[in-house]
This record gives structure tokens, C-alpha cells and sequence, in this order.
């Protein structure tokens, strides 16, 4: 990982943005990972895909992590705010299906 402040000329600051890039990506399936994992869980505990506590706590959480890494709060809670609704969405479908 390079500093931006270390990138001399766009091409690298280009590939670092893509490297970057790439790892949000990975992140990103391995969460969706979990969020097939809760699937199984939830449908052994009976609970439903949305839970109102759990999306307020997320949401605090990022929020307070986005402070803290000088990114704006509001930018980061309207991303996961639809991460959040695209992983509800996927374990509403899931469950749906029935069991595993």
C-alpha cells in the first residue's frame, strides 16, 4: 500500500486507486460470504433477514469509523445503506427458498 502523497505521477496514483479497487472487491465477496452464512443461521434460529437493532448498529458503527478515518460520515452511512439493503435483499431470497 502506497501513501497518496508518495504517488509522483497519475499512472500511479491510477494503480494504486486500482489496487485499492481490487481490494474492496475482495472484501466485499468475503462479506457477501457472511451474509450467505447468516442465512443458515437465522433459518436455524427463526429469525428474519431484517433486523431493525442490528442495520441502527451498523450503521453507528460505520459511521463512527468513517469519523474517525476523516471520510464523511454521511457518504459512508448512504454506502452501507445500501449494502445493507443488498444483503437484506440476498437473505430475504435465500430464506425464501427454504431450507439449505
Amino acid at each position: 500500500m502506497r501513501d497518496p502523497e508518495a504517488c509522483a505521477s497519475m499512472d500511479e496514483l491510477r494503480a494504486e486507486i486500482d489496487r485499492i479497487d481490487r481490494e474492496l472487491v475482495g472484501l466485499l465477496a468475503r462479506r457477501a460470504a457472511c451474509i450467505d452464512r447468516a442465512v443458515v443461521l437465522k433459518r436455524a434460529a427463526g429469525l428474519p433477514a431484517r433486523i431493525d437493532e442490528r442495520v441502527d448498529d451498523v450503521l453507528a458503527k460505520v459511521r463512527a469509523a468513517a469519523e474517525a478515518n476523516s471520510l464523511s460520515p454521511a457518504l459512508a452511512e448512504a454506502l452501507w445503506r445500501r449494502l445493507i439493503e443488498w444483503s437484506i435483499g440476498r437473505e430475504e431470497r435465500a430464506l425464501d427458498d427454504g431450507p439449505a
